[in-house]
């Protein structure tokens, strides 16, 4: 088994199936983190954790054991914010990975669209999610994977 962990804010996460096939391949560990109870394969190296329903549990129990070596998969921008500072390689299910330089700017993107939201602007919801962006996904997924095996964790 791999060193490398990968956890899924999975909720609502629409590559799960994407994420089992790649951890599968490289034989990593994939920890599933929801508010509640959900059907997973059954596999040795698959993981649920259920956590309480509380604002931003699974969020919090994510971000505590993110650390350089692990994946996180969240679109939920603050949470993304929370493991790129502690060290963890982050990607979003589109394939978009968030660094250092890019976090900030996503979050204050996230904050200026919630701002109009609440003043009753009408800004739209995210673009449906595409074959390309799983495609893109997929791609991102297999890139980080082979970055951090080369770079010593696995």
């Amino acid at each position: 088994m791999s060193a490398i962990v990968v956890y899924i804010d999975a909720d609502a996460c629409p590559v799960k199936d994407e994420t089992y096939r790649v951890a599968e391949r490289y034989g990593l560990r994939v920890v599933m983190v929801a508010n509640s109870y959900m059907q997973l394969p059954r596999a040795d190296w698959i993981e649920r954790v259920v956590v309480s329903d509380g604002f931003d549990a699974a969020d919090d129990w994510i971000a505590e054991r993110a650390r350089p070596g692990s994946i996180v998969i969240t679109s939920d921008v603050p949470l993304a914010s929370r493991c790129v500072k502690a060290g963890a390689e982050v990607l979003a299910p589109t394939g978009k990975p968030f660094s250092e330089n890019s976090v900030g700017m996503a979050l204050a993107t996230r904050n200026l669209m919630q701002d109009l939201r609440e003043a009753g602007a009408i800004t739209g919801g995210p673009k449906p999610f595409s074959a390309r962006d799983r495609s893109a996904y997929l791609g991102a997924l297999d890139r980080t994977v082979v970055r951090l095996k080369r770079g010593g964790f696995g």
